[in-house]
């Protein structure tokens, strides 16, 4: 068989099942740029600690100007993609009005993101700590940072969750699953997670859209909080567990259910299966 026929039954395959990147309205969102982006968003929040360039107090000014000024520009047009894409999937069409329309949003989403900088560094900062005091083998809150998979996959969900929570479709979720093939750890950027969050080891955690997670929570790995049923019609309903305050789960537990709310303060056992409320302060060694 030539390199002719070969061509052409690959080109016919793109025709019959699509999945093509084209530059018009079906572009989507570049996945390199995305990688990129948050390694920038990561240098914001932690400078120093996850590329190579070495700075000192002289430079930093500039280099995090730089650092803002590419993740905007970057950011903006992978946003616009997203938006256009979103549009034309629901329209069948996006023209120049709209496109301009969605430049106009994905720049202020970007540069919306650079502002909540601060905050986010302020929330990390709790997670970090949550780690270092949670852990006897953490000997400093430097080893958590540069080393630490669950703080990296905290991090990038709660970049991820701004975005999701502006209505930037496609982009929150690349970032998710980005993270997840990188540490293990798959945290759905709609999840709600409150601060000094802690995730110990953490390959195979999952965390699914619709928990909701309190503060000075610490999971364990291979934790899963799911869905009982997923089927496509529950889209957008409550369907995964809320988890309140101070709450320990430790490895392999499973927890399931949109109405299953672990108490403030619970303590749930490993490899156990929790489908029902758990009232505060109980020690659950399995599902009674």
């Amino acid at each position: 068989m030539n390199i002719d026929t070969l061509t052409n039954r690959i080109l016919d395959s793109y025709m019959q099942y699509g999945g093509v990147n084209r530059r018009e309205a079906e572009d989507f969102p570049n996945r390199q740029n995305i990688i990129g982006i948050l390694q920038n968003l990561q240098f914001l929040v932690f400078p120093g600690f996850r590329t190579a360039e070495e700075i000192n107090p002289t430079d930093l000014r500039y280099i995090t100007c730089a650092k803002i000024n590419s993740t905007i520009a970057v950011l903006t047009k992978e946003i616009q993609k997203a938006l256009v894409y979103t549009v034309s999937c629901e329209k069948g069409s996006a023209d120049n009005i709209e496109n301009s329309h969605c430049f106009r949003l994905a720049e202020q989403s970007a540069i919306s993101l650079i502002e909540e900088i601060p905050e986010i560094r302020r929330k990390i900062t709790l997670d970090g700590e949550a780690a270092y005091n949670g852990d006897p083998a953490a000997k400093s809150r430097e080893e958590v940072i540069l080393s630490y998979p669950g703080l990296e996959a905290t991090l990038v969900y709660r970049l991820a969750h701004f975005l999701h929570k502006n209505g930037i479709p496609l982009i929150p979720r690349m970032m998710s699953e980005y993270i997840h093939g990188k540490t293990g750890i798959d945290i759905n950027p709609g999840a709600e997670i409150g601060e000094s969050f802690f995730i110990d080891h953490g390959t195979g955690v999952v965390i699914g859209e619709s928990t909701v997670i309190g503060n000075n929570v610490k999971i364990y790995q291979g934790v899963t909080l799911g869905a009982l049923n997923v089927k496509k019609e529950l889209t957008n309903r409550k369907r995964h567990p809320t988890i309140e305050d101070d709450v320990t789960i430790y490895a392999n537990a499973t927890i399931l259910g949109g109405g299953t709310v672990i108490g403030r303060g619970c303590t749930i056992g490993g490899n156990t299966w929790v489908t029902r409320s758990v009232p505060p302060g109980t020690v659950l060694t399995q599902d009674k």
